[in-house]
């Protein structure tokens, strides 16, 4: 099969595409032909070797994947050869046109949702909703400010939260970006480009603030993020690109909490929580993924470039 490889870590540069032998499922495994990859911000950090998660060389890039299953191990029983599934943890990489994965990492993808949706849904909307109810706890009632809401991650959080009875506000740094965040269902929208953008998210609470922040890129916001966080407020790292210098007094003055957030550090039964909850929202259709730039296997380079250097306008896949 083909697949992109990795022989060091580095650049996006680093990844080639080569032809590999077909991994095979064993007993609780399945093999599923991948039809579309998700590209997440969370591929490149780990392609750079400088992540939490340092696979072992060389590997595969990639955890998000949509397709139909080609072949089932022994011990598969919920799961059949032909079911339309997206992947939660793939086994092996899902930048390749097979990948093999556990039963239980494996979620039914209902057919109102096409595979490019399916690629893009487990880790964005599964950090989004880790984020929003199990780190921040949300409150019918409160008000969220999801910083880079246009991207993968913060259009999957308007989408759990407007669903949850939440206040949202969200910012982007360009027409396009703020115009999509409209449309996802954000009640206030802010360019986060403007030097005042924040007065303007004040001017909005009508001066209390907000109860729940989610950062997508911690070392630039952080410290700012505290002139708009009401008393008691949660903030939720997702996102961070470099260090910064913080005063803890910050949390102090509002009896504040920030949570750091790696998706896979989940224990299994919020993960199991966090599968339902997908299941569910693609089904009844409040989750409605947003598909936005499209880059063929080969182009997995440009599209970790992408997915980094670019204003964020829904989720990067690789077509398979």
């Amino acid at each position: 099969m083909k697949a992109i490889v990795v022989k060091d870590f580095g650049a996006p540069e680093v990844m080639n595409l080569e032809e590999i032998e077909t991994p095979e499922p064993n007993e609780d495994q399945v093999l599923v032909r991948v039809k579309a990859a998700g590209v997440n911000p969370v591929d490149t950090y780990i392609r750079t070797g400088t992540y939490a998660q340092k696979p072992d060389l060389p590997y595969t890039p990639g955890k998000d994947a949509a397709g139909i299953i080609e072949k089932t191990g022994g011990n598969v029983t919920k799961l059949a050869v032909g079911d339309r599934v997206l992947t939660a943890d793939a086994g092996s990489g899902t930048y390749a046109e097979f990948c093999v994965c556990e039963e239980k990492h494996l979620i039914k993808l209902p057919g109102n949702v096409s595979f490019e949706q399916g690629a893009g849904v487990f880790v964005p909307y599964a950090t989004a909703y880790r984020a929003l109810f199990q780190k921040a706890k949300v409150q019918a009632g409160e008000t969220v400010l999801i910083h880079g809401a246009s991207g993968g991650v913060g259009t999957a959080a308007i989408q759990w939260a407007k669903n949850a009875d939440l206040t949202v506000i969200g910012t982007a740094g360009s027409e396009e970006g703020k115009r999509l965040v409209k449309e996802q269902g954000a009640d206030f929208v802010f360019d986060h480009s403007r030097e005042n953008y924040l007065n303007e998210i004040l001017e909005a609470t009508n001066g209390k603030g907000v109860e729940i922040i989610v950062e997508m890129l911690a070392n630039v916001n952080l410290v700012k993020d505290f002139d708009v966080l009401a008393k008691f407020g949660r903030i939720v790292v997702v996102g961070n690109r470099g260090s910064l210098e913080f005063n803890p007094r910050l949390t102090m003055g509002k009896d504040a909490s920030i949570h750091g957030l790696a998706l896979f550090n989940a224990p299994p039964d919020e993960m199991r929580e966090i599968h339902e909850a997908i299941f569910d929202g693609l089904s009844k259709g409040f989750l409605n993924p947003i598909v936005g730039k499209r880059f063929a296997l080969a182009d997995a380079v440009k599209a970790h470039h992408e997915v980094i250097e670019s204003k964020a306008l829904g989720k990067i896949v690789l077509e398979i």
